[in-house]
């Protein structure tokens, strides 16, 4: 149930009329705690002149409410019409009790029963804590921990639920006099915000140089502004980890830090002060700015105003979207109203602001996200020229969430902000722990009806992003008191997430189950949208392991609840030098046109002996697995066009592809670019126009129009064969923009419902919900 509008019988004030009384007991679920909850019933409770009690426990929040049944209804009514800006009520139980004769209402203390809470995301600064940060009589001027109950930290400090502040990483700061009254005074708005602190008793910030001496500074603030001005890169605490921050607009930095971090041409993350600010980066919709605003403050991809730019210089090159967010945390609010010249008020935040910094996390090598001060100094020496500490622990390491803004906010990467927030699921079942697959890895958790997806993990090829996991995992058993009766991995045997499956199952004496990869990205689209009934599914993406062992990528699917059945699939490409092809598109290239008849152009475009060792694989069937993935064919259309031989990080090729479409815009898909055969779907002729095509922009947006007619026409005849109206789009290459909206749009033309990821990642960071609702539909089934 979501927050509505303010409105409700009764609204504003007491019920006076004479009659019996009654008494109700309300159990509230879903996103109660650590939202103000408790304050806020007390208010309308007592607005209305009722008895009674409110408690936070470990399935929500309870209450007893007492007085005439008109002010009861009254109360319910605003119970869910007017809950606070972070509740997210699930439902509302309702029993009506003998009457007690309490005096006025009260909040009590927390009972630490139960196992039904949920776990509150963190929240960017509300305005209210802005006012006062930025007021110069206020005793919070520009202190940098400032929250209250409608925003702040709240995940990434939770050890246990209920969500008290002993359960917390605050429960070492001891509140002063002003701020335990607050905490106290059940109208204040920080009554029971768990994290509230001031500058007398709250965390502090510290400066340190480069070799983690502290630094004497009267202001740290000033200090990393002047810092980052004098060109240094700084490491700088957050909410759910450190990030490597830098000016945007100082080349030379930004150069320096992708020499350090290891990070050739993958883009970068800016921050800027509003979306006024943001406009010069980007267009900025209402939709965007909206999604940019929000609490939840994800990275926002935004269309570029000059799809050729690359401004900043270095920050994302060659790519027609730009990543941009807002500050969340009051320390990121200190350092732009240090730039805008420390002005009182908060009039200056609607203004466009010149500073933009590069905000990137601090993960070196790619391992997990560096979240504790001596862990900073160690893993960041060499990268970070100095250090803007605090001394609050987090507790649970949470990247920036990113997201598309385009008809509705889509997920790349679902992290800060959202999570654990639950999805509601069509059926409830045995809890289930689902670890995901190996790239961009999540795991998931059910209880009952839901699913608790876990942050962004990461990709689970070095040992500390495997042990993140397993870290990670038990951290939210542990919050949300589950204890898993089934445990579901990938089918690949060799992930680490199977293999941590294998070893929980036999800990904890519960089977594990395998679901296949593709299987899995469809049913995870099923899960968010409740689907029960049988769906055709396009899962489209990288390399997943197909059940007869090859690789596959370029999947049709009907999937329904007693498994998957394959329809069809792209046509294969070979793989010359296995994996190393996902990483050299000129390689995939050559396969193509070895399967085109053209082997002899392999060594002419790519002159060398890498070429000619490809040619002989290739000539022989020598180390060339066969892929049916749509990941590759991307790869192949880039190599041909000349666009990326050799990719830098993982989908780059498929970015600029993407990005050079863009450039070029609509144009009619190619004549007989596709073919079915025996089910199966080849872009051959498509590939072979592309082999012959001098431009390039021309070429990728040829490539984009054509495979998306091509994968519509294929899904929308064989929906007529099985006799089902619903699609589902799924997996890695469905964050391509305008091949998930051509292939939507032509088969909603059609007459087909289609389904996209919406609360997910169409990636590989939504498979693990996926496999959970697998693993809930097998267990209704034994």
């Amino acid at each position: 149930m979501q927050r509505r509008g303010a409105g409700g019988e009764g609204r504003g004030g007491r019920v006076t009329q004479a009659s019996t009384p009654a008494r109700r007991r309300l159990r509230v679920r879903g996103q109660v705690q650590g939202v103000g909850f408790r304050p806020f019933v007390y208010r309308i409770a007592t607005e209305l002149g009722l008895g009674g009690w409110v408690r936070n426990d470990g399935e929500g929040v309870i209450t007893e409410v007492e007085g005439p049944p008109a002010g009861l209804d009254a109360f319910a009514s605003r119970l869910s019409a007017e809950a606070p800006r972070l509740a997210r009520i699930t439902a509302i139980e309702s029993q009506d009790i003998a009457c007690l004769g309490d005096g006025p209402f009260a909040i009590v203390a927390s009972d630490q029963g139960g196992h039904g809470a949920h776990v509150t995301p963190d929240s960017a600064t509300c305005p209210d804590c802005l006012a006062e940060m930025f007021d110069p009589a206020d005793r919070r001027w520009r202190y940098a921990f400032t929250n209250c109950t409608n925003c702040g930290p709240r995940y990434t400090i939770t050890g246990a639920l209920p969500y008290d502040r002993p359960n917390t990483t605050m429960a070492t700061f001891a509140m002063c006099g002003r701020c335990a009254a607050e905490y106290h005074a059940p109208l204040d708005r920080r009554f029971h915000a768990q994290p509230n602190a001031c500058a007398d008793c709250g965390p502090r910030l510290a400066a340190h140089d480069a070799d983690g001496a502290p630094v004497a500074c009267e202001d740290p603030v000033a200090w990393a502004l002047a810092a980052l001005r004098r060109g240094l890169i700084l490491a700088i605490k957050g909410l759910g980890g450190f990030h490597l921050v830098c000016l945007a607009d100082d080349a030379g930095a930004v150069q320096r830090l992708r020499l350090r971090k290891q990070r050739e041409e993958k883009p970068f993350a800016l921050m800027v002060a509003n979306p006024a600010s943001a406009w010069r980066h980007g267009e900025v919709d209402a939709l965007a700015a909206a999604a940019l605003e929000s609490p939840q403050r994800p990275i926002v991809l935004l269309p570029r105003h000059d799809l050729g730019a690359d401004a900043p210089a270095g920050v994302a090159p060659g790519l027609s979207r730009l990543g941009v967010m807002l500050p969340y945390a009051p320390l990121h609010f200190l350092l732009f109203h240090e730039a805008a010249g420390r002005p009182a008020g908060t009039a200056w935040l609607q203004e466009p602001q010149q500073l933009a910094l590069v905000c990137t996390s601090a993960n070196p090598g790619g391992e997990p996200l560096v979240t504790g001060n001596d862990e900073a100094l160690a893993r960041l020496a060499g990268i970070a020229d100095a250090f803007l500490m605090h001394d609050r622990d987090i507790l649970v390491r949470c990247d920036d969430s990113v997201v598309q803004a385009r008809g509705r906010v889509r997920f790349m990467r679902r992290a800060r902000g959202y999570t654990p927030q639950a999805i509601r699921l069509a059926r409830a079942g045995p809890p289930v722990l689902a670890l995901g697959g190996y790239l961009k890895n999540t795991f998931c958790v059910t209880r009952g009806d839901e699913a608790f997806v876990s942050q962004h993990i990461g990709d689970l090829d070095n040992r500390a992003t495997c042990l993140a996991l397993e870290e990670s995992v038990r951290h939210l058993l542990g919050v949300l008191d589950v204890s898993p009766a089934r445990v579901v991995s990938d089918l690949h045997p060799d992930f680490h997430s199977t293999r941590f499956a294998a070893q929980l199952a036999q800990e904890l004496g519960i089977p594990q189950l395998a679901v296949q990869h593709h299987h899995a990205h469809v049913a995870a689209v099923m899960a968010e949208h409740r689907i029960d009934e049988p769906v055709l599914g396009l899962a489209l993406d990288g390399v997943g392991l197909g059940d007869d062992g090859a690789a596959w990528g370029g999947e049709l699917l009907r999937v329904d609840a007693g498994g998957f059945r394959r329809l069809g699939h792209l046509a294969p490409l070979p793989l010359p030098g296995g994996d190393r092809a996902a990483r050299e598109p000129w390689r995939m290239a050559a396969a193509a046109l070895h399967q085109l008849g053209r082997a002899d152009e392999i060594e002419r475009r790519w002159p060398g002996p890498a070429a000619a060792a490809v040619r002989m694989l290739l000539d022989r069937g020598l180390q060339c697995p066969p892929t049916s993935s749509a990941g590759r064919l991307f790869d192949a259309a880039a190599g041909l066009l000349g666009i990326r031989p050799v990719a830098a990080f993982e989908g780059q090729a498929a970015m600029l592809l993407e990005g050079l479409a863009a450039r070029q815009g609509h144009v009619d898909p190619l004549r007989d670019g596709h073919l079915v055969v025996n089910g199966n779907l080849s872009m051959a002729a498509l590939l072979a126009h592309l082999a012959d095509c001098a431009d390039g922009q021309l070429g990728a947006a040829l490539f984009h129009y054509t495979l998306a007619e091509g994968l519509a026409q294929w899904a929308a005849a064989e929906a007529g064969r099985q006799r089902i109206d619903r699609i589902v789009l799924s997996g890695g290459c469905c964050m391509n923009r305008i091949l998930s909206e051509q292939v939507s749009m032509r088969l909603e033309a059609a007459g087909l419902k289609v389904f996209e990821a919406a609360e997910l990642p169409p990636n590989d960071g939504g498979i693990s919900a996926g496999q959970a609702w697998v693993a809930l539909l097998a267990d209704g089934r034994d």
